[in-house]
């Protein structure tokens, strides 16, 4: 499906260029500070968590996928565009939380086509979704080569030229219409009150608390360690590049373990990189520990999509999809930024990775506790 891989490229390239060095831009152009740093980036996942949710929820029961989508990437152009210009920090506030808004049925609404486009092949998923790994490791190159050069502003420049062809590609996505099997809310309530679901969720949680420091505080840390931006730029590489053989693999891994065994295994990897980090002696030492973003956020965004899918309702696998992207990008994400950013001023630049590495061995022990049966089943 060359549409969606061009689709997966380009939007995880124009990603690249400005989400890891917005934190940045917060601070070395606007000058906030940890606290309101935090805020800001905590805020958007809040956003995200209802954002993905509410409209995975209408796009299922009106089954007008397509139409959101366009509108959604128009939305994020439009509030990128605010955040750029926004100079009191009130109207920031505001700005990213409406970009946070129209970004969150995106991915959620691709992600789900793509599932349903594979039919059987569903395994295969990840044979489609590598080449968002590839665009963002591309692109995060140029990012590195363009703002080290040029200023942090080109990191905005970057991003309106890449969406803005997204905005292109989405009109010819293909986004088929799935009828629900069931009543909507009686469907959304089997969801809600299946307690290995529940569980499931918390583990999407703890993962997105780690992802929100990793990508909101990694390159303050960095830059407090007086790395350069080369560095950073290339610490991102590595860790996209990382999620490439995995994606590549994933059929192969979900025919070999159950989604349950490999996120078990994501979420105590994850717990291991945050560790390593907060352990790091030289800047260049992180570009060794984001080689593990391939076996942590790949293994886990594959078997949390097989997974996800497998236990939705036929038909409302946008709800599905929406609800764990919002506790990945969205809660868990927003625990990160408000947590990372109050430890990161009061504690140190450690403090942040210490506590993901306590929180991803929080949430799995109840994991493997409930799933225990699957979790220790031989291959």
């Amino acid at each position: 499906m060359l549409i969606a891989r061009t689709f997966y490229f380009v939007v995880y390239a124009a990603l690249a260029f400005l989400m890891p060095f917005l934190s940045l831009y917060y601070q070395k152009e606007l000058g906030l500070s940890g606290s309101e740093i935090g805020l800001l980036t905590g805020l958007a996942p809040i956003v995200s968590l209802i954002g993905a949710s509410v409209w995975g929820a209408v796009a299922d029961a009106t089954q007008k996928h397509k139409m959101i989508l366009l509108t959604a990437i128009f939305g994020v152009l439009a509030s990128v565009f605010f955040i750029f210009k926004a100079t009191a920090f009130i109207w920031l506030v505001s700005a990213v939380m409406l970009y946070a808004f129209w970004a969150s049925p995106v991915l959620p609404i691709v992600d789900n086509a793509v599932m349903t486009l594979l039919g059987d092949r569903r395994n295969e998923y990840g044979l489609e979704r590598v080449w968002g790994s590839v665009g963002w490791g591309v692109s995060a190159i140029f990012a590195g080569i363009f703002i080290q050069r040029l200023g942090l502003y080109w990191a905005f420049y970057g991003f309106f030229i890449l969406y803005g062809a997204l905005l292109l590609i989405a009109v010819r996505f293909p986004v088929p219409r799935v009828s629900i099997s069931v009543n909507f809310w009686q469907g959304f309530s089997q969801l809600a009150s299946n307690s290995r679901w529940l569980i499931f969720l918390l583990v999407a949680l703890s993962e997105g608390v780690s992802l929100g420091i990793f990508l909101n505080f990694l390159f303050l840390y960095l830059s407090d360690m007086n790395a350069s931006r080369t560095i950073m730029s290339l610490s991102l590489t590595f860790a996209t590049f990382s999620e490439i053989p995995v994606f590549l693999v994933g059929h192969k891994l979900l025919r070999r373990w159950s989604p349950v065994q490999l996120l078990a295994f994501s979420v105590l990897i994850t717990a291991i990189r945050a560790f390593l980090y907060a352990s790091m002696t030289e800047p260049w030492q992180v570009l060794v520990i984001s080689l593990l973003h391939g076996p942590t956020f790949a293994v886990m965004w594959t078997a949390g999509v097989a997974y996800a899918t497998q236990t939705a309702p036929k038909g409302m696998g946008t709800t599905a999809l929406g609800v764990f992207s919002g506790m990945v990008f969205g809660l868990g994400s927003a625990l990160g930024s408000f947590a990372g950013g109050w430890l990161f001023q009061h504690l140190g630049h450690t403090a942040p990775f210490i506590w993901a590495g306590l929180v991803s061995l929080a949430a799995l022990l109840p994991f493997i506790w409930i799933h225990r049966r699957t979790v220790f089943r031989r291959a």
